[in-house]
């Protein structure tokens, strides 16, 4: 054999083999190129999920946080709307003048009169306009004498020093009272009973 046969059969070897080796890194390079595009296809879709995940969810945040911006302001609605009717009442109330502001004035004397079975030193307060009414219903209470102003818009507030007691029969303490006991009807009647 010659040395050229040697050098062409080496050639022709190494052609074989690099034929071979380009067509292995050929069908190599196809498979990672298939396997990235199926990766970036499943990128794609799992980033297109997790983003319309985060929309839906940034949805629902905007949602749930306006709900509740809304629900607040119908309770400060609500509220300010529950204010005026209490004032309303205390301004109607207030205004109760002549024999109806007797008799009532005269009923929360006779209702306090009644804590302060023998004690002697029962003084009454009242709302300032009503000091003339006071000490003349006060007349026909032994023991029972006029204190001076109170702050309310009528009725009486009688206390005893000796024994200890205090009374309030206010015009105020009693729309207190029935204003926390009848809220919820008061609420109802003003804005149903699905509030």
């Amino acid at each position: 054999m010659s040395l050229e046969t040697v050098v062409e059969d080496i050639r022709e070897k190494a052609r074989g083999d690099a034929e071979r080796i380009l067509s292995e890194s050929d069908a190599e390079g196809k498979e990672i190129i298939d396997k990235a595009r199926k990766e970036a296809s499943v990128n794609r879709a799992v980033g297109k999920e997790e983003i319309s995940r985060k929309i839906e969810l940034e949805k629902e945040q905007k949602f749930s946080s306006t709900n509740l911006a809304a629900k607040q302001k119908t309770l400060e609605k609500k509220r300010d709307l529950l204010e005026l009717v209490r004032q309303e009442i205390e301004n109607e109330i207030s205004q109760i003048k002549g024999k109806e502001r007797e008799e009532l004035t005269g009923k929360l004397i006779e209702s306090s009169v009644k804590e302060f079975i023998d004690v002697k030193d029962v003084v009454v307060y009242g709302n300032v306009e009503d000091e003339k009414l006071l000490k003349s219903l006060l007349k026909k209470h032994k023991g029972v004498k006029y204190g001076g102003e109170y702050e309310c818009i009528g009725g009486v507030v009688m206390e005893s020093e000796s024994a200890r007691m205090r009374v309030n029969n206010t015009f105020d303490s009693i729309i207190e009272t029935v204003w926390t006991e009848e809220l919820k009807n008061i609420s109802e009647l003003l804005f149903g009973s699905n509030q």
